[in-house]
């Protein structure tokens, strides 16, 4: 299972349709959420994502926006008995914030919050995945991040095993699982009866920024890429001043790296009404477009090869 949840799609206000942005990934049970807006903790209870299994929250940058919904998360799993640590991570400067927040009221956890200061480049290993921070360029000190799984075992030849001696059973699971199994003193090893390794799934997450090298490059052949597209193409000038990006150019970086599906988030509430000129202006350039709303999901299916 790799599965996205958009729990608030927002730009830098609230609507009466969209939430501040945060972004929810259930990987096989492992919950991760990207940004943090204001009211959050609401937005996971909606979407019965069950909060007290998160275990990062990754800033892209410390605007308001995007962090106000930490404290009330935070006190929602205090007040639910959690005890297993947390992690922050995010630009420069989130341990100071983190500080701040373990000041901040009287509050009285039972868990630990830890900081994790990252910079482009910078990677948390997961079991079975990754997620690397990214340059992005915005007003602030910001990241974008990737979610790479590890390469899955190729396609197993249930055929050649037999023809090998090896008997239908656990043992067709061990040789999958990368273990030597041995028949009659006779040894098979796993690329006996494996293809080629097959590449995991990716997610890109741009976060609010221009459109950057550095975004296009870990987007490459991503199953997913979640990009700013708060403005309109007409809304050029403005989206270069403020550091955003236009629905055209997040589908022409989304072209350019092949990628399987593009999600434009982070929406001005200019297009609170409708967001056809943010969907029309991406898909003349790519048609495998969507515009996300609150509460969307979206499951990020293995590929075949």
């Amino acid at each position: 299972m790799l599965q996205v949840i958009f729990l608030g799609t927002a730009g830098s206000l609230p609507t009466p349709d969209r939430s501040l942005p945060a972004i929810l990934v259930n990987r096989e049970g492992d919950l991760l959420l990207f940004d943090c807006g204001e009211g959050t903790q609401r937005q996971m209870m909606i979407a019965r994502t069950g909060m007290m299994r998160l275990s990062h929250i990754f800033l892209t940058h410390l605007h308001a926006d995007h962090i106000l919904g930490i404290p009330g998360l935070l006190e929602t799993m205090a007040f639910q008995g959690r005890e297993n640590p947390l992690v922050i991570a995010g630009p420069p400067r989130t341990a100071r914030m983190v500080s701040i927040l373990n000041s901040l009221g009287c509050c009285t956890r039972d868990f630990e919050v830890r900081a994790m200061e990252m910079r482009p480049g910078d990677a948390v290993r997961m079991n079975g995945y990754t997620v690397t921070a990214i340059a992005t360029q915005h007003s602030v000190p910001s990241l974008g991040y990737m979610l790479l799984e590890d390469m899955r075992p190729g396609r197993f030849n249930k055929e050649r095993a037999i023809e090998l001696g090896v008997p239908v059973g656990p043992m067709f699971g061990r040789l999958q699982k990368g273990e030597i199994v041995e028949i009659d003193g006779r040894v098979v090893r796993p690329e006996d009866v494996l293809g080629a390794p097959r590449p995991g799934r990716k997610i890109v997450y741009s976060g609010d920024t221009r459109p950057t090298a550095e975004i296009e490059e870990a987007s490459r052949n991503a199953d997913l890429l979640i990009h700013d597209g708060a403005l309109a193409d007409d809304m050029l000038e403005w989206a270069v001043e403020t550091k955003h990006t236009t629905a055209g150019e997040a589908a022409a970086l989304a072209a350019r790296a092949g990628v399987r599906r593009l999600v434009l988030t982070h929406i001005s509430s200019r297009y609170s009404e409708d967001t056809t000129p943010l969907l029309n202006d991406a898909r003349k350039v790519f048609p495998e477009t969507l515009i996300a709303s609150d509460l969307m999901r979206i499951d990020v299916p293995l590929r075949d090869g």
